[in-house]
């Protein structure tokens, strides 16, 4: 899957190992040996290789502590040049999300190598192959040659199944598939407003879900006021790019299949609008579609696996700008489907969107609802850069939390306290779109959105304003940038669904 601007290749190549011949070989050392010494983790080293590794990295300085490299020369029966090893941390069981982590870490250090082959796999075939594919990720669509690394990145990784592995084909494929969306994701992130606008957001959007055989329809900013999105509209009025609502839909063809609504928040830059934000930082919010560009992602990766669910996103798309045509603090307007709404702060403009956006999708009658968006600051302060907050109905809250977790996407279900609901009232209209003070706003911001959705529909809210966009150092699998969040937490909710409705 690429867009169709970018016929890059997204990450290596993906395949099983059936030896142990590549350019590098890549093990997981374990840490907490009795005598401090560290040791390799899992299968498909024979036990005289395993401690060869071991002994030369102790050499280096290795411990197995979580995320240390080094590089040894590969011991005899090891057909590689190079053996590259990368801490697991102590003895407890390896996590599926500890071995994508240090696959990830992995692969960020192998710049230039043509093809690795890994043991990582036998602990967890899934995680490493994603873990392998995102860490070698890069963005450069940008860049001259000036600046443009001057290696390529890696080219393919060969990963050992353990002896007892399932189908590891296609266990490989799955996950080079998921791998791909989430690279999908964050190239739509990481392309700044200049060239993603919302025109040209939605016109990407069409043509991957064309490609991926979905059914696509783009409402344009005539279409958008003539039915009544006053919340796209009002947003989007302020910039001379006017705003889209792209419609995708994967049918399955499954008999009484359940249905699955996606919504994502769309701006593709975030000035605040009238109640504009400071100037530091503001480059930031080039990520304020990072929603849009993970339900996008994953309607086509739905489609590409053949999920057998129901999948259809309603993916909003505006640009928040000051300007004399934008909205101003007090207006009011009235969301599609007939609820006003008065603005007092034109920087809580994602909830607005997202109304518009959630009533359109529940004329679907789905039986799921997620909605997800880069909403509010109070998740980070709340939970930190890299843990989604997940609001919803109870059980299906507690599920996608569950699940976002197992995923390692690290999803934390959060509270809808009732007194909060108070808070939205307006003076004028039938809600305003924020509290007159910052108590709980990550919370207020979920609240708002439930008026929307209707009694006894599972809905799940995920605030990914933090983990959507890294601001510091690469890490693990995860680049500086936009991150793929949370890709991995709706797929495998959808897949959940198809399996146990």
């Amino acid at each position: 899957m690429t867009t169709s601007s970018d016929a890059r290749r997204l990450g290596p190549d993906l395949r099983v190992a059936h030896d142990l011949a590549a350019d590098v070989l890549v093990v997981g050392l374990l840490s907490g040996s009795d005598d401090g010494s560290p040791r390799v983790a899992g299968s498909g080293l024979s036990q005289d290789a395993a401690d060869a590794v071991a002994t030369a990295a102790a050499a280096v300085g290795a411990t197995g502590a979580v995320g240390q490299t080094h590089r040894v020369p590969a011991p005899d029966g090891v057909d590689a040049t190079s053996v590259v090893t990368v801490g697991l941390g102590g003895d407890a069981d390896v996590t599926g999300d500890a071995v994508r982590q240090a696959a990830g870490t992995a692969a960020r250090g192998l710049d230039g190598v043509a093809s690795a082959v890994t043991t990582l796999s036998t602990l967890d075939l899934s995680a490493a192959a994603e873990g392998f594919f995102l860490g070698a990720y890069r963005f450069e669509e940008f860049r001259s040659q000036k600046s443009r690394s001057s290696t390529t990145p890696l080219g393919s990784v060969a990963l050992v199944a353990a002896d007892d592995a399932q189908d590891a084909d296609a266990v490989v494929d799955h996950a080079r598939h998921v791998a791909e969306a989430v690279a999908i994701a964050r190239d739509f992130v990481n392309t700044p407003p200049s060239h993603l606008y919302p025109d040209e957001f939605a016109r990407r959007a069409a043509d991957l879900g064309r490609d991926a055989g979905l059914e696509v329809e783009v409402l344009d900013d005539d279409a958008l006021r003539a039915g009544g999105y006053g919340g796209i509209v009002g947003v989007g009025k302020g910039s001379s790019r006017q705003p889209r609502l792209v419609r995708l839909a994967h049918r399955s063809g499954v008999d009484d299949a359940r249905t699955v609504a996606l919504v994502g928040k769309g701006i593709t830059f975030d000035t605040g609008g009238i109640s504009i934000k400071p100037a530091a930082n503001m480059e930031n919010m080039t990520s304020d579609m990072g929603g849009a560009a993970a339900v996008v992602a994953t309607v086509v990766l739905a489609a590409r696996l053949g999920v057998g669910v129901d999948v259809i996103a309603t993916v909003p798309m505006a640009e928040n700008m000051p300007s004399s045509t934008a909205q101003r603090p007090g207006d009011v307007l009235t969301q599609y489907g007939g609820t006003t709404v008065e603005v007092l702060n034109t920087d809580a403009e994602g909830r607005l969107i997202l109304a518009d956006a959630i009533v359109r999708a529940v004329e679907d009658e789905p039986d799921y609802l997620i909605d997800t968006a880069t909403l509010t600051g109070a998740q980070m302060v709340a939970l930190g850069a890299r843990t989604p907050g997940v609001m919803g109905t109870d059980d299906f809250r507690d599920r996608v939390a569950e699940i976002s977790r197992r995923v390692g996407e690290h999803g934390w279900p959060m509270p809808f306290p009732e007194e909060l609901r108070a808070d939205l009232k307006s003076r004028v209209a039938d809600l305003a779109n924020v509290t007159n003070h910052r108590n709980g706003g990550m919370l207020a911001a979920g609240i708002f959105l439930r008026e929307f959705v209707p009694a006894g529909l599972d809905w799940a809210h995920v605030d990914i304003a933090g983990p959507a966009f890294n601001t510091g150092g690469p890490w693990g699998h995860t680049p500086k940038g936009g991150t793929g969040v949370p890709v991995r937490t709706m797929i495998a909710v959808i897949e959940d669904i198809a399996a146990n409705g």
